[in-house]
């Protein structure tokens, strides 16, 4: 019986423990009440210690990990009163509102919320966070907010990622590991901070970096002293100056500089490196010889990008080029003289140097803002006899170096911060020092202030400023001159007409240079074209093509009648023409809702676009129509249509679907044309929209990109520019969706979205799928990630309509990890687009050498020799002319002098024509 008793006072006891509640069940309570959520999250147990993704300790909640299960709704107030938590993650949901104040948790050693809604942080987020180690708040729309200060409490920080989160102002100056001992991984990419780099950076234990596309600036030597780096991402900034000794930098395996605006030469403390894998030094203005690295380091340099003297890599500069690179140093290698300081031959165009004929002669460098000291190297220029380096902000002394120059004529260094004595120069040497405050004295810093002016001067120095003044102002004339006949001769309007519009070329001025533009006054129908009405609305288009009537694309599209409709898209429609020389077009007319401004925008950029690249995988502009309301272009005619037909909709087209070979090779001329765009065009350009509906195929089914309405120059020595976020759902990169800020990266995602569809056969975005595969890049991502443990499930993935053998699977396999790799989440982790090409290219029929067939050889001797052969040619067609042994002819019409023969030569069906001229 007492037993009994005993056994049910032990259930009793039990039941009260499990019903007991945790203390912090109010707080859990309300943060369920704020969350929508989902089914497969369970929170309906009255105690919250018993709640998935919920652990307890003690009866109190110290992890609560609710990521990646699309939640909404909003976290309430009270989070800080759960003072035992250790893990807070509600990454990956679409929860919204304010981050709450967490100060006051101190044993918090996880905060990951990134890949949500929050708008909003507390100035007070860190502080009391002494157990903190990693914090995630990456790729939340926040409002514009700053770093906070309160940061510096979290002393066990280990690493901190606030990628694409708005982030404004400077980075504050407390990354020390006197006071974040702790901090080894610090990603601040893809925000909106400016400024130079903290110094405190340069007393930090970081060994991973990550500040790509901002908006930072100024010099990268203090990377020298962050010995312990190991991954360094400082892409599509505004960093200028040269590269520091990074000799102390053992471990550091990334380094990648792209996109900023560096010069100077590539240091061999960087290509020397033992630890480095990647390099990626595109788009600076680098300098001298373009730099080599060991065989195992990944390479991005695009020698065309920078301003290196030779494209091959460890090819030395010529002599000049790197005396004047030395010159340049001295003065911090400037971005104004990086930017004209290109190729090996300082003589075609360099700023401010003169030559005569390879040797420079003047080295004139004045008012251009040049800070820096004069470099003794100008005297190894033996041949100069100029040097002009008046009105800049100079410092430093005279190097007693330039009195060894044996042509130097004149030394102008008036108006800078020069100090010192003046060395004795030749008697034939001018030197003008005036506006140097502290010439001839100690130091900028001298007891009497410095404001001598130069009172005292050498007695060899010769006052010639009044000279050289004349000089410079007859110079200044002869170069008026010369502009305004340029001017003038290009001032003459060329007129094209039409039968509704009066076009004129006008020279306009850019920044960049004179530009021609085109200004089109369209006039009513039937009005003259050879005067504008004050009503004439006015459009200017930069173009050099052909303006066409609108009753000609009237009448070629039979009034623009449905039967002739190509398609749709969304500025309007796109119809069927012929010409009446038989040439077949496509013409684009814009809907009369569509011309805003926005709809205007993408009119003239697709003008602009196309009249300044033709490529044979690019569609080609062949006119365009402004005519009151209407806005028209004109292409070449693709008859095969688009790629998304013969993709998606070839069953209701009645056509075949494409095999592997043809999905290559139209991945390969998609490739090139954007490759074209990028790289190979005289500027660089970003597409924007690339999807399959703007692939045209045409008879040969060979693909042209087509649609540059949204197409955005890419400026060069920048990152990203920042637009409106334009293009199409699912072929969107990432980073471009959230922050609006575009580079030619999202074309490689975009392309990669594409490679996706061709293997797959499935559409980016596909309403009709499960809805977690209904994202192409998302379920593609999910099928990688397992094929290693279901061997089918790449097989599976693979689009049934192409017939797969081993050597067509090996191939899908290729292009497969490179769909991956232009997908990346990172835009550094894509390819460009030239690495695409190449692999595209190598998947394709190589050319091979056929074997010579003897018969075919037209009959030719090759191994006679040409005079012999020429006689033989000439005695068959019974010709008088001679030929003697060393080529020249003589005629009957007349002397050598400027002798013209003819020899027609047909041995089987072909005639050639040599030509002598003076007997060579």
């Amino acid at each position: 019986m007492a037993k009994s008793h005993l056994f049910i006072l032990l259930c009793f006891l039990l039941n009260s423990v499990s019903s007991q509640t945790t203390v912090d069940e109010p707080t859990m309570q309300a943060l369920k009440s704020h969350l929508n959520l989902t089914k497969d999250v369970d929170w309906s147990n009255p105690n919250p210690c018993k709640w998935p993704t919920v652990e307890c300790s003690n009866n109190r909640v110290t992890r609560i990990q609710l990521n990646n299960k699309a939640i909404r709704g909003t976290l309430p107030s009270n989070l800080q009163t759960l003072t035992e938590l250790t893990v807070l993650e509600f990454f990956m949901n679409q929860i919204s509102g304010p981050i709450p104040d967490l100060s006051g948790l101190t044993r918090l050693q996880t905060l990951n919320l990134h890949d949500n809604l929050f708008d909003s942080v507390p100035k007070n987020l860190f502080s009391g966070m002494v157990s903190l180690q990693e914090a995630y708040l990456e790729y939340n729309p926040f409002s514009p907010w700053e770093i906070p200060e309160s940061l510096k409490e979290a002393t066990s920080l280990q690493k901190l990622s606030l990628t694409g989160c708005n982030l404004t102002g400077k980075i504050p100056d407390f990354f020390s590991s006197q006071t974040l001992p702790s901090l080894t991984s610090l990603q601040l990419s893809q925000n909106l901070l400016q400024g130079e780099l903290p110094p405190s950076f340069g007393a930090s234990s970081l060994q991973k970096l990550y500040l790509n596309g901002q908006k930072l600036n100024g010099s990268v030597s203090l990377l020298q002293n962050m010995t312990s780096l190991i991954e360094l991402d400082l892409q599509g900034n505004a960093f200028s100056g040269p590269i520091p000794d990074l000799s102390g930098l053992e471990a550091l395996s990334l380094f990648n500089v792209r996109e900023n605006q560096l010069t100077g030469l590539v240091p061999p403390s960087l290509t020397g490196l033992k630890s480095l894998k990647t390099v990626n030094l595109t788009n600076n203005c680098f300098q001298g010889p373009t730099p080599e690295f060991g065989k195992s380091v990944a390479v991005d340099v695009i020698a065309k990008t920078n301003r290196f003297c030779l494209e091959t890599p460890g090819a030395p500069c010529d002599p000049r080029v790197d005396t004047l690179l030395s010159v340049a140093e001295s003065l911090g290698y400037p971005v104004k003289l990086a930017t004209s300081w290109k190729g090996n031959d300082p003589c075609d165009g360099w700023l401010g140097i003169t030559c005569s004929g390879s040797n420079v002669t003047v080295v004139n460098l004045g008012r251009q803002g040049l800070t820096g000291t004069i470099s003794p190297s100008f005297a190894k220029i033996a041949s100069l006899e100029t040097i002009n380096l008046s009105n800049n902000n100079l410092t430093g002394t005279i190097p007693n170096e330039l009195t060894t120059l044996p042509k130097l004529k004149t030394l102008d260094v008036s108006n800078n911060d020069i100090y010192g004595g003046v060395p004795k120069f030749g008697d034939g040497v001018a030197v003008v020092t005036s506006g140097n405050a502290n010439i001839n004295k100690d130091g900028p810093l001298s007891p009497d202030g410095g404001g001598g002016g130069g009172s005292k001067k050498s007695s060899s120095v010769k006052i010639i400023a009044p000279v050289v003044g004349g000089v410079v102002v007859a110079a200044l004339c002869l170069v008026g001159l010369g502009v305004c006949l340029y001017k003038k001769r290009r001032a003459r309007p060329a007129k094209v007409q039409s039968p509704n519009s009066h076009v004129v070329v006008h020279p306009h001025h850019s920044g960049d240079g004179d530009a021609i533009k085109l200004s089109v006054a369209a006039s009513s129908v039937g009005g003259s074209s050879n005067s504008q009405t004050p009503n004439s609305e006015i459009h200017v288009v930069e173009s050099g093509n052909l303006v066409i009537s609108i009753q000609v694309l009237r009448s070629v599209t039979n009034n623009f009648s449905e039967e002739n409709i190509l398609g749709k898209g969304g500025f309007g429609t796109v119809y069927r023409g012929e010409l009446h020389d038989g040439t077949k077009i496509a013409v684009k007319r814009m809907e009369p809702s569509a011309v805003s401004d926005k709809g205007l925008e993408e009119f003239k950029s697709e003008i602009t676009v196309l009249t300044k690249m033709r490529h044979r995988h690019l569609v080609a502009l062949l006119g365009y129509c402004l005519d009151g309301n209407e806005k028209l272009l004109v292409y070449e005619y693709m008859p095969q249509g688009t790629l998304s037909q013969h993709l998606f909709h070839w069953k209701e087209e009645e056509r075949k679907p494409l095999d592997w070979t043809r999905r290559l090779a139209i991945a390969l001329d998609v490739a090139r044309g954007v490759e074209y765009l990028h790289t190979l065009a005289h500027q660089s350009f970003i597409h924007r929209d690339l999807k399959p509906s703007n692939i045209l195929l045409g008879d040969d089914m060979r693909a042209k990109v087509s649609d540059f309405g949204l197409v955005r120059l890419a400026p060069e020595g920048k990152y990203s520019i920042e637009t409106r976020v334009a293009g199409t759902f699912g072929y969107l990169a990432p980073e471009y969706a959230v922050t609006g800020r575009v580079t030619t990266k999202v074309d490689i995602f975009s392309l990669g979205v594409i490679l996706m569809e061709l293997i797959t056969g499935r559409k980016a975005l596909d309403v009709t799928q499960p809805e977690d595969s209904v994202h192409l890049v998302t379920w593609f991502r999910r099928v990688a990630a397992s094929k290693d443990k279901d061997k089918d499930a790449f097989k599976n993935a693979i689009d049934p309509n192409i017939n797969l053998d081993e050597e067509t699977l090996a191939s899908v396999q290729i292009v497969w990890d490179l769909a991956g790799h232009c997908c990346a989440r990172e835009p550094i982790n894509r390819p460009d687009m030239g690495h695409i090409v190449n692999v595209l290219s190598s998947l394709t029929v190589q050319w091979k050498p056929s074997e010579a067939d003897p018969d075919d050889l037209y009959g030719i001797d090759y191994d006679v020799p040409l005079p012999q052969a020429v006689k033989k040619w000439q005695a068959s067609e019974g010709l008088s002319q001679t030929m003697d042994d060393s080529g020249s002819s003589s005629s009957a019409y007349g002397s050598r002098d400027n002798t013209q023969t003819s020899i027609p030569i047909r041995p089987s069906g072909f005639a050639a024509s040599f030509t002598s001229v003076d007997g060579r």
